[in-house]
């Protein structure tokens, strides 16, 4: 099923840089503001390639992807990138606390290149649907550079963690890199070049199905990318470096993965009323007030309707903040026919409180229909409940709706039936690092 592939990958020269300079976070997690502060921190941080900025003068010959290519080139020429000595399989581990508790967990996967394969193949299976804009600009990217600098993030099961083994045991010995990021996430890496090891991975991923975590406009970039490919040549072979891309690998069977909720922001909704919408949903939901009285500590009132919304989660439980100390609990009413307010939509899907929320609340609550949903007309997402609750108590927005996470079980189950959720309701945490490792396609 799953073809894996040891490579040389190029990475950065820590006789030359230090890593906590130069490597990003992934290109769709980077703001303005700190893609700011990426440019400022080294003049070989990896921004110019992840995520460029554009210029009033750029044209066809100077843009971001022409400097995104040539900056790799520089780096190259300098010796700020090099090259693996020997094709490795590449141990990849992450310590980080679970945002909002003090909860410690390590996750733990392998770098390797995939062979890219169309999702009616079988093999790979997404969960969201993704948007044009950003694969249009990863695929003029990949043109230009024709290099992967960031992570495909792959789950898939091995309930005897064959491969977690060799993997643990790569980890017993100091790491070829150990970085701490913004988010006080903890990055390591170890090349494993030994060819019995390396087999014996690529061995046990053969008869296992991909599931995508995180990067789906990147792997649909990359199948973009191997179809031109295959257009201007006669023959193409699993061997062409375009055939494969960079992936880190997961076990769904490891204690270290965690999914956060991606809350939605509603904002410029012609007429909004949030005791209108109330009075609608009362028909399928119990509406309670959430009672955050904590005398003006934003931090503490944040907590009483995070517990809130948590504690909700087996009745399935969306939060609502709609003004400065105006927060509600909606929970689903035990009478509510779901199978026909919301006809055609799999008994899987009905489970899940993003589908909730965008099947009801927006569309029959607000009249916000799933085409606006996908022009994000009236809806954007924030990561962080914080920021979603201070744009709706700043003016900026007209509420926010705050959800629980989707379930690791749940993803890979709907994933591998060929179920697609709504974009955004996955945030598997903590992102993979760009630039740890480099795919070069002209190598």
């Amino acid at each position: 099923m799953a073809e894996i592939f040891p490579f040389r990958a190029w990475r950065y020269n820590a006789a030359k840089v230090n890593p906590a300079d130069v490597l990003t976070q992934p290109y769709d997690k980077i703001t303005p503001q700190m893609q700011e502060r990426y440019y400022a921190r080294n003049p070989y941080n990896l921004i110019p390639v992840e995520k460029g900025k554009a210029t009033p003068r750029d044209d066809a010959t100077n843009n971001v992807y022409t400097r995104a290519r040539q900056a790799l080139e520089l780096w190259i020429s300098a010796g700020v990138l090099v090259r693996e000595s020997a094709p490795a399989i590449y141990a990849y581990s992450q310590d980080y606390a679970v945002p909002g508790s003090s909860e410690q967990r390590t996750r733990s996967g392998f770098i390797a290149l995939g062979l890219v394969s169309d999702y009616s193949d079988g093999i790979v299976h997404r969960h969201e649907h993704t948007l044009s804009g950003p694969r249009a600009d990863r695929l003029e990217l990949l043109r230009h550079t024709r290099a992967h600098t960031g992570q495909l993030f792959m789950l898939y099961s091995d309930p005897a963690r064959r491969i977690d083994a060799l993997l643990e045991q790569a980890a017993q010995q100091p790491p070829a890199v150990e970085v701490t990021d913004e988010y006080i996430v903890t990055h390591r890496l170890w090349p494993i070049t030994d060819a019995r090891n390396v087999q014996q991975i690529v061995a046990a991923m053969a008869d296992r199905k991909l599931v995508i975590a995180d990067g789906h406009h990147r792997y649909e970039t990359a199948v973009a990318y191997r179809d031109e490919c295959r257009a201007r040549q006669a023959h193409s072979s699993p061997s062409d470096a375009h055939e494969k891309v960079m992936m880190t690998f997961v076990n769904t069977e490891s204690a270290g993965l965690t999914i956060l909720p991606t809350h939605r922001v509603l904002a410029n909704v012609p007429s909004f009323s949030a005791d209108a919408l109330l009075r609608t949903l009362a028909a399928w939901f119990e509406v309670q007030p959430i009672a955050a009285d904590t005398a003006g500590n934003d931090a503490a009132k944040l907590d009483v309707v995070r517990r809130a919304v948590t504690a909700g989660r087996d009745k399935r439980a969306i939060g609502l903040c709609a003004g400065r100390d105006a927060f509600w609990l909606l929970t689903l009413r035990p009478d509510a026919k779901l199978a026909q307010l919301i006809p055609g939509v799999s008994p899987a899907q009905l489970e899940l409180d993003v589908v909730l929320l965008h099947r009801v609340i927006l569309e029959k609550g607000l009249g916000i229909s799933p085409e606006a949903v996908v022009k994000e007309s009236y809806i954007r997402y924030e990561r962080e409940m914080e920021a979603a609750v201070a744009a709706v108590q700043r003016g900026e927005a007209q509420a926010c709706f705050l959800l629980n996470a989707v379930s690791v079980k749940q993803t890979v189950e709907m994933a591998l039936a060929g179920e697609v959720l709504p974009q955004k309701s996955t945030d598997f945490y903590p992102k993979l690092l760009s630039g740890l490792t480099i795919y070069r396609l002209d190598d």
